[in-house]
């Protein structure tokens, strides 16, 4: 039987509370113990290095993807099972979101929160069914769920979009809502075989 891999996007900076990065690895290992596989940006530094550490030392399959052009700004994790350099940011994002079966946010910056947002919307445009979450840790993720409220308030945004995100406090929450997760019927935007 496969796998499951879940990717998981976080910072290449551990951040300013140690929490963050504590999370981190407790996500890596809770994925290790629970036999699912992970995928992320190829780093070894920051959230993106711990997690990625913590998975395989709990038994994970690692598969990293980064650009070229990164490979040194984020020390690419030599360390890891499976290392995959690709030309440019949409190609990284394209196969790590072909490659996983689910998707964790973990806190991040500007790259954590466009990916997190890309794989949402192409859930609401149903170009997948995989259950996206966000681990949230200290609130980190509170003022982007409160812009998503007043989306859905202010009418751009409708509700059963808004529930695509799955949001916990723990790792554990968030692997348990998306193993429990069945995605919505959405009506599909796209014809992804042309996209």
């Amino acid at each position: 039987m496969k796998r499951l891999r879940y990717c998981v996007f976080c910072g290449s900076s551990a951040g300013r509370r140690p929490e963050y990065a504590d999370t981190a690895r407790a996500l890596g290992r809770e994925l290790g113990t629970r036999g699912i596989d992970l995928v992320y940006g190829g780093g070894n530094i920051g959230l993106m290095g711990i997690v990625a550490d913590s998975a395989m030392a709990a038994g994970a399959h690692v598969t990293g993807v980064i650009p070229r052009a990164l490979v040194t700004r984020e020390v690419a994790h030599t360390g890891i099972h499976d290392l995959r350099v690709v030309e440019s940011m949409h190609e990284r994002k394209a196969l790590m979101a072909e490659l996983a079966d689910g998707f964790i946010a973990l806190p991040g910056g500007l790259g954590t929160f466009e990916e997190l947002f890309e794989v949402l919307t192409w859930a609401q445009l149903g170009v997948h069914r995989k259950p996206c979450g966000v681990v949230n840790v200290r609130g980190y993720f509170d003022a982007a769920l409160a812009m998503l409220e007043r989306a859905v308030g202010e009418g751009f945004l409708i509700e059963e979009h808004r529930a695509l995100l799955l949001v916990e406090a723990s790792p554990e929450g968030v692997l348990a809502a998306m193993t429990s997760y069945r995605a919505p019927r959405v009506k599909g935007w796209l014809d992804t075989s042309k996209t």
